[in-house]
This record gives structure tokens, C-alpha cells and sequence, in this order.
């Protein structure tokens, strides 16, 4: 009782919410809403139940109410709250109720990946009803570009769309926004940092003043709140649990050297332990590399990257989300743009430069309350980066011991000499590291 006065009270006076997952959530669980409360359309709440929703998560617990009573929406929350629910939810409700449809809502996502699981989320959420969407992006052929445009003139409920190819069909003028009800912004900090902010800006001034805008991002970093201030109006805000991880992950820690990484995942492997792996590396580059490697040794994997077309990149995701493929190498492309449940293992192969990038990518593993590992790598050049995560999550990640064999491999490396201040070039010696004692 007290609890929910408390809840309300802060709401009411407009201040930041925060409620975490974890322990908070098990503490107050009997207080979670099921669907049922928010007396969603009859379709919509079977398609619901037919997923298998049980109860609100408390990213949708908040979100769905504020949007149902149309008010903008700035929401931080981190991967695997079931966010995307909290939005296609309460606006697939008032679609079902709308009198004018015709291309009623837009959704702007950073990635092909990412706007391909929205759509098929829209799909099923929306078996039971007459709503409609389309998924808009690059990298398809001409055929694919055609049913866009004729799907878009004849008008779709909601538009789930990259803003690269986006921009593209609003400048050939095939496509209208003029009666818009519903802008929403997912994982609104990856498309500013992949450089689409003047893209979402272009593609804003093609859209009516009076709609409801929701911006949905996993930081809150400056930029998002200087751009939320420009696009939402008088926003209600919440956040969920910035830049935790979830409970459920077993988060480990090896520190080592480069030349000792691709026998240490080699052993991981082998074990036979893990059925559903993810590694992520910082370039393309290393994802090929790693991949040769891994065929070379005998180990089922697949690389995937920007140089692949689009149908490559279909076939990869899908054989690795019906467990035909139990190991996917790739950058942090991945660590947004893929949704799939029990992934049991993710490696960073390289420690992201981005604390929030680490709670991304680890967050692909112990998804819907399940368990996970999540093991990274740190060299000597990546410890300080490592600090900085621990500092972000506000825990100590436990440093495994090398398996024997590898702490015995003998390690040529390039160590940079740092240079005196007489004008003169840096100079790299080549040093090797004596071998351990009997």
C-alpha cells in the first residue's frame, strides 16, 4: 500500500523513477501487474497470451500506462526488460480503436537486424487482429525496394524503418506522414552513435507537429536528452535500471595476452559445455580472422559482418536462432540487433571501448529471468577499459586462472618503448617472455 502511494507520488511530481530489476523486483513481485489490468483490445490481449506474457515487466508496468494516456516518453532501460513490448503494446492498442490508419505509426531503428525482430514481434503480437506493418531498410534488391514503395503508398498501421533507407522514400515523395499519431525512437543512443542524427532530424520535419513521441534508449548520455528536448514535448520520464546487468549472468574475467586468446576459446569450445555461443570482436577484420581459425579447427561457426548481403545475413541469424549453428562471431552490431532466447555463453573477445557497450552485449545472454556466462578477455592495452566497466556496473568481475597449458605458452609480443622528449620517433622492440621454471 505504502509502496504504490509512493509510486504514485513521485510520478506525480514528475521526477525520475527508478525501479531495478533485481532485487527490488523479487522483493515487491506480488505487486506486478498482469496484462489483463491494462483492458487491452480482446485481439490484441489473445495474441498476448497466445506469446506466453504472463505478467508486466517493470519497464512496461510504467511505460504502457503513460502511453495509453498519450503523453511523450523518454524511457532508459537496458536490453532484455522486454522494452519493445512496453511501446508496440499500448500503440497497437489504440491503432485497433483508430478511425484513420493510414500509415498511423513509425518506428526508427539503428539496424536492418533490429528492425527485422520489431516487425516479426509486430506480426505475432498482432496474429488475432487486422493491424498491419512493414519493415523498411537497405542492403535488399530492387524487387524489395518496389513492394516498399507500393506497400507504403497503399498505407500500413505501423512502419519499422532504418532512417537511412527511410529518407530515401520520403525524398522520391512515395511515401506521406501527414497524418502520423505515433513517433518511436529504439535504442535512440545507437543511432546517434552510428551518426543519424541529422537523418532523424530531416525525417522529423516531414511529420505532423501534433503526435505522440517516445524515445526509447539503454543510456541516458547528453546528447540523447539535448535531442529529446528538440523532438518530445513535455516527456514523462523513466528509467530502469541504467547499466546493470542482469542477475542471472555469470560474469567471469581472464586476463591475457592476444597470443593466447584463440587457444582459450579453442578449450572452451572443445569442452562442449555451452550450445549457444556469441563472440564479439571490435572489427570486422577480427571476426574473419576468427572465424578461419575456427574452421580450420574443426569448430561449427559463422561470421557475421557488413560485407555479407542481406539474404547471407538472414540465413546466418536464422540457423543460429533454430540452433543449427551454435557459435556466431561478430561486432557489437550483434549485441543490439539480435533477440533470441538461451544463449547460454558470450565472449568478449575484446573488451568494448564503451562501458555500456559490455552491458549490451553480455545482456544477449540470461535473457527472461533465465541463467548465462559471459566471459571477456583483457589484455594489457584493455585493463583500463575493464576499470571503467567494473566502475559502470559497480562490481569486481571475478579473474579466472589460465588452464596450465596456455599460462605456459611462450608469448612474443610488440611492446612500444615510450620515446624521450628529444623529437625523436617512437622505437618498437620485440621482447619474448621467459619461460616458467619447472
Amino acid at each position: 500500500m505504502a509502496l504504490n502511494y509512493l509510486k504514485k507520488w513521485i510520478l506525480k511530481c514528475g521526477l525520475l523513477l527508478a525501479v531495478f530489476y533485481g532485487t527490488f523486483a523479487k522483493i515487491h513481485k506480488h505487486n506486478r501487474l498482469n496484462f489483463n489490468d491494462f483492458n487491452f483490445n480482446p485481439d490484441l490481449y489473445e495474441g498476448l497470451m497466445a506469446m506466453g506474457y504472463k505478467s508486466a515487466t517493470p519497464i512496461q508496468e510504467q511505460a504502457i500506462p503513460v502511453i495509453l494516456d498519450n503523453h511523450d516518453l523518454i524511457a532508459c532501460a537496458q536490453t532484455g526488460t522486454g522494452k519493445t513490448a512496453s511501446y508496440l503494446l499500448p500503440v497497437m492498442d489504440k491503432i485497433s480503436k483508430a478511425a484513420d490508419r493510414h500509415n498511423n505509426t513509425l518506428i526508427l531503428a539503428p539496424t536492418r537486424e533490429l528492425a527485422q525482430q520489431i516487425d516479426l514481434q509486430v506480426e505475432a503480437l498482432a496474429y488475432f487482429t487486422n493491424i498491419s506493418s512493414l519493415a523498411v531498410y537497405g542492403g535488399g534488391d530492387g524487387i524489395a525496394y518496389e513492394q516498399q514503395k507500393r506497400s507504403m503508398r497503399e498505407g500500413v498501421d505501423i512502419i519499422i524503418a532504418t532512417p537511412g533507407r527511410l529518407m530515401a522514400h520520403l525524398s522520391s515523395g512515395v511515401l506521406k506522414l501527414e497524418h502520423l499519431q505515433h513517433l518511436i525512437l529504439d535504442e535512440a543512443d545507437r543511432m546517434l552513435d552510428m551518426g543519424f542524427y541529422d537523418d532523424i532530424i530531416r525525417i522529423i520535419s516531414y511529420l505532423p507537429k501534433k503526435r505522440q513521441t517516445l524515445l526509447f534508449s539503454a543510456t541516458m548520455a547528453p546528447k540523447i536528452r539535448t535531442m529529446a528536448g528538440k523532438i518530445l514535448h513535455e516527456p514523462k520520464q523513466i528509467t530502469i535500471s541504467i547499466a546493470k546487468p542482469a542477475e542471472g549472468i555469470d560474469q567471469q574475467a581472464y586476463n591475457i595476452h592476444d597470443q593466447q586468446k584463440q587457444a582459450l576459446l579453442t578449450e572452451i569450445f572443445k569442452s562442449g559445455q555451452y550450445k549457444s555461443s556469441i563472440i564479439f570482436v571490435s572489427t570486422k577484420e577480427k571476426v574473419k580472422a576468427l572465424y578461419k581459425t575456427f574452421k580450420g579447427l574443426g569448430i561449427k561457426a559463422e561470421a557475421f559482418h557488413s560485407d555479407l548481403g542481406q539474404k547471407e545475413r538472414e540465413d546466418i541469424l536464422l540457423a543460429f536462432k533454430n540452433r543449427r549453428l551454435p557459435i556466431l562471431i561478430g561486432t557489437d552490431v550483434l549485441s543490439r540487433g539480435i533477440d533470441v532466447e538461451g544463449i547460454d555463453l558470450v565472449i568478449n573477445y575484446d573488451v568494448p571501448g564503451d562501458p555500456a557497450d559490455y552491458v549490451h552485449r553480455i545482456g544477449r545472454t540470461a535473457r527472461a529471468a533465465t541463467k548465462g556466462t559471459a566471459i571477456t578477455l583483457v589484455n594489457g592495452r584493455d585493463k583500463r577499459k575493464f576499470d571503467n566497466i567494473e566502475k559502470l556496473i559497480e562490481k569486481t568481475v571475478p579473474r579466472m586462472p589460465l588452464p596450465e597449458g596456455i599460462a605456459a605458452m611462450e608469448i612474443t609480443h610488440v611492446e612500444e618503448k615510450r620515446p624521450q622528449h628529444n623529437g625523436k620517433k617512437k622505437v618498437w622492440h620485440k621482447k619474448k617472455k621467459p619461460k616458467p621454471s619447472a
